[in-house]
């Protein structure tokens, strides 16, 4: 799953009022936030922005090569709470739900940050739903934070010779056309920077 600092700094792009922290939200809150944001902007539609929508597309992928084998690194990339020490401001994951249907495991969650900005806090909120295709190798994820940003990713490990396997990332970033330029440069930018936090921590045996 993204690294979800590039949201908080949509948000905070997006907004230039006051941010601060809401810690009393129960899980049962975010929940119903969670399904709001899903029937009212169906983040799992993977249509393009219709033309004229004032809304742009942009996909992208990278890839990062893991000395370890693939279903040891499927395991470890795909779960959002190994994610944490990629993302000094990730204060929790909350999961909703997580059932299978087939092959298929799908997780509805919400990843929490909290992020010092102009002496306060604010907290950035991303809801997702991951379908984890284990046997396949490959996952996928649907997200959507403010303001109204929108991703669809797809990673795919490929077993490589010598005990290693390759994580690409295929990214499909929406947003508002005055946005859509910094959504994919820090978005971009911040799925580097885990997929190099996640490659040392699986390596080095910590995760």
């Amino acid at each position: 799953m993204t690294a979800q600092t590039f949201a908080a700094l949509f948000f905070l792009a997006a907004f230039s009022g006051p941010a601060h922290a809401d810690s009393t939200e129960s899980d049962a809150q975010i929940a119903a936030e969670w399904q709001t944001a899903w029937d009212t902007y169906k983040f799992s539609d993977t249509k393009p922005p219709a033309a004229g929508s004032g809304r742009s597309r942009v996909t992208t992928s990278i890839s990062i090569d893991i000395t370890a084998p693939a279903k040891q690194v499927f395991t470890s990339y795909s779960n959002i709470n190994n994610h944490m020490g990629g993302n000094p401001f990730l204060k929790r994951v909350v999961t909703h739900k997580d059932w299978r249907r087939g092959d298929t495991r799908y997780i509805n969650l919400t990843a929490i940050e909290d992020i010092p900005y102009e002496g306060t806090i604010v907290t950035s909120k991303t809801h997702a739903q991951q379908r984890l295709h284990k046997e396949d190798l490959y996952y996928e994820t649907d997200t959507w934070s403010l303001p109204n940003v929108v991703t669809h990713q797809k990673i795919v490990f490929t077993k490589l010779s010598g005990g290693k396997t390759r994580v690409t990332e295929r990214l499909t970033f929406d947003a508002d056309d005055s946005m859509i330029d910094f959504v994919v440069t820090n978005g971009v930018a911040s799925h580097q920077q885990n997929q190099a936090y996640l490659k040392q921590a699986i390596e080095s045996g910590a995760i």
